[in-house]
């Protein structure tokens, strides 16, 4: 069974602007790690166009799936945020925030038209943006004697694993991040030396 252990988020802001019967969508799209990130560019761009009807968003945080939020801003229910998180997903993205701001241009667009309109905004946005794959990582902790240093960094080494942090008292203990994927292979790899600890 393969675990998918990647995902994207962007490098940099990017925006984009779609236009549909007079009304204006400028999408705006940040790379966040916390929900303080976001409110911060919110406020940001509620700056930049006091005068828009509405600033409509979506975002994804972490990687659990738990932490996405999607906000209409007095649309039509389901009619801006939906769109606007369904692009991300679509996407895989994650630690990514998308505003959407609308100036209306006089013609009502009708539920299906809005939907269109704040998808292919934040697609406009995205389609400036630059991409980076990351990967989902576990982190183990292993301790060992010091002799014991170099059957360790083989497995190290092998996997091209990145060390997080090293402490040593009485034992050698190696903090390591590990992708999702390669969790089982690792630790069973490390078990079979026996005299290291994982924890």
């Amino acid at each position: 069974m393969s675990v998918s252990d990647t995902y994207f988020t962007i490098s940099a802001p990017s925006e984009g602007l779609f236009k549909d019967r007079g009304s204006k969508f400028f999408g705006y799209a940040f790379p966040v790690t916390d929900e303080e990130e976001v409110k911060l560019y919110l406020e940001e761009i509620k700056k930049q166009h006091p005068k828009a009807r509405h600033h409509c968003y979506a975002y994804r945080l972490g990687t659990d799936d738990l932490n996405f939020r999607a906000n209409d801003d007095g649309e039509p229910s389901g009619s801006a945020g939906k769109p606007i998180l369904n692009v991300l997903l679509s996407k895989n993205l994650r630690n990514v925030f998308v505003v959407v701001v609308r100036y209306f241009g006089g013609t009502l667009l009708g539920v299906p038209g809005l939907i269109n309109a704040y998808k292919t905004a934040t697609e406009e946005a995205l389609a400036e943006a630059k991409l980076e794959e990351k990967t989902i990582n576990e982190t183990l902790q292993l301790s060992f004697d010091i002799a014991h240093m170099n059957d360790v960094m083989r497995i190290i080494k092998k996997h091209d694993l990145n060390i997080i942090s090293q402490d040593y008292t009485t034992q050698y203990i190696l903090t390591i991040e590990v992708r999702l994927s390669l969790l089982d292979e690792v630790r069973g790899e490390v078990e079979e030396l026996r005299f290291v600890e994982v924890g």
